[in-house]
């Protein structure tokens, strides 16, 4: 494989490593009643971060580590910013996914198609409504990504440490 390939999957298992972390502070915030839906999305994260770290090796890379921690996009003080979070995660997960779809072929473009669409599913769970294409950032008119307009509307604080949602 290329390594536009290895490159794609580097960046899937960062995110990876990002929505477990993410789904460490949600599961910690969210609502009872949505907590065993917080519990399973960290574990589907965990498990696919671990497939990843076997194909970045198959690939022939040496496989990105996990920060020690991750700044949020935004405070999550409540059950309210903790579904926002998972969603926001949810989205970042699928749009990386969407660019290893792309670089990869056979079984590992089977498997990020699989990952994006449970990204998607579950960003719509959390959020209660669909995107029209999940893994394509909508551009605005000016080209910027409609995603930053929105983390700077929810009062990002990614300044210190490396943004959990990357």
């Amino acid at each position: 494989m290329n390594a536009g390939t290895q490159k794609a999957a580097q960046a899937a298992l960062a995110a990876e490593h990002a929505a477990v972390y993410g789904y460490g502070v949600v599961g910690g915030r969210v609502a009872d009643g949505r907590r065993a839906e917080a519990t399973a999305a960290y574990h589907a994260h965990r498990a696919r971060r671990d497939a990843l770290v076997r194909t970045v090796r198959d690939l022939g890379g040496e496989p990105v580590a996990a920060q020690a921690a991750y700044a949020l996009p935004f405070v999550v003080p409540d059950p309210a910013a903790a579904v926002r979070l998972a969603a926001l995660l949810e989205d970042r997960v699928a749009d990386v996914y969407s660019d290893l779809v792309r670089a990869a072929g056979g079984p590992l473009r089977r498997e990020a198609a699989d990952a994006l669409r449970e990204a998607a599913v579950r960003a719509v769970r959390w959020r209660g409504s669909g995107l029209p294409f999940p893994g394509l950032a909508e551009r605005t008119a000016d080209g910027k990504d409609a995603t930053a307009k929105t983390n700077a509307k929810s009062g990002s604080d990614a300044s210190q440490g490396t943004d959990v949602t990357h």
